[in-house]
């Protein structure tokens, strides 16, 4: 019956249209710069006429809503507790993106109960019938629950410096990930480049490492070069897209929105998909209640 149920529901989607594709920003280490890509190509893809929801999924301790100077008064953690609706905590950023805040300043780890990982499926489907993208903002921080959103999503943006140690855990976890998928779709980039050519090495590595040791073809979306208008921007809490257009890395990364809307393909309509992202995530709930 469950999973008469859940077809019922999903030919009920299929019916209304396309389903909003769900990409998870990761990296392998803290530090090289995920949330700020994430807010920038967000909003750079939604300045481009698509419908745009930022997700941040680093619960508790969440910086979304600093970086675009907001204060709110409601996020994630409020709607999973049943505290708040899933309206409420949607708040309305730059070129019309949507963002819900991970919120900040929680203390000890967050415990998950079935009726919070509940929750969490109906506002992603709702999500999924109002948006063109769910972008989730991944944690640094690995925990089976964000292990398992990042698994389910349609695509992976993983976000990697020049440094090796950087390097090496993007690679880890790409591995993992195609361990656990081997047909989720990469994409890879380097962030905070000094140089096109230590940009395209690091790029180039993650590449060839996925290739040769795990038979795995990547998107190489580009690199980003290390800019003083971002920390100007991070100051004043305005995205480096916004509040500096002309500058170098603001024009790479509007190219980059650009490809990967080409390659991702995000105008796949619902019928064309086998699996879909709701459905990986309950399987995998369902198996690790088992």
């Amino acid at each position: 019956m469950r999973d008469q149920a859940e077809s019922l529901r999903m030919h009920m989607l299929r019916s209304q249209g396309k389903i909003g594709r769900s990409i998870a920003v990761v990296s392998g280490k803290g530090g090289v710069g995920k949330s700020n890509f994430s807010i920038n190509f967000s909003t750079m893809l939604s300045s481009m006429g698509k419908k745009i929801v930022l997700v941040d999924m680093d619960i508790g301790m969440g910086n979304i809503h600093i970086l675009l100077g907001k204060s709110v008064s409601t996020n994630l953690k409020d709607y999973l507790v049943g505290q708040q609706s899933l309206e409420s905590v949607m708040y309305e950023g730059p070129n019309g993106l949507t963002y819900i805040s991970g919120g900040s300043g929680l203390n000890g780890v967050l415990e998950w109960t079935e009726d919070m990982f509940s929750r969490l499926i109906q506002a992603f489907e709702h999500l999924q019938k109002e948006f063109d993208v769910i972008l989730f903002d991944m944690g640094a921080g690995a925990t089976n629950q964000t292990l398992d959103l990042i698994v389910a999503v349609d695509d992976v943006i993983v976000i990697s410096t020049a440094e090796p140690t950087a390097i090496t855990d993007a690679y880890s976890m790409m591995k993992y990930i195609h361990y656990k998928d081997s047909e989720k779709n990469f994409y890879v980039v380097c962030n905070r480049a000094f140089t096109p050519d230590e940009g395209r090495e690091t790029v180039t590595r993650l590449s060839f490492a996925m290739s040769k040791f795990l038979d795995k073809e990547v998107t190489i979306l580009g690199s980003l070069p290390e800019d003083p208008v971002v920390r100007k921007a991070v100051r004043e809490q305005v995205p480096f897209s916004i509040l500096y257009p002309e500058a170098e890395i603001s024009k790479t990364l509007h190219i980059m929105a650009m490809r990967f809307a080409q390659f991702s393909n995000e105008e796949v309509h619902a019928a064309e998909r086998p699996n879909t992202f709701i459905s990986r995530l309950k399987n995998m709930f369902s198996k690790g209640r088992a």
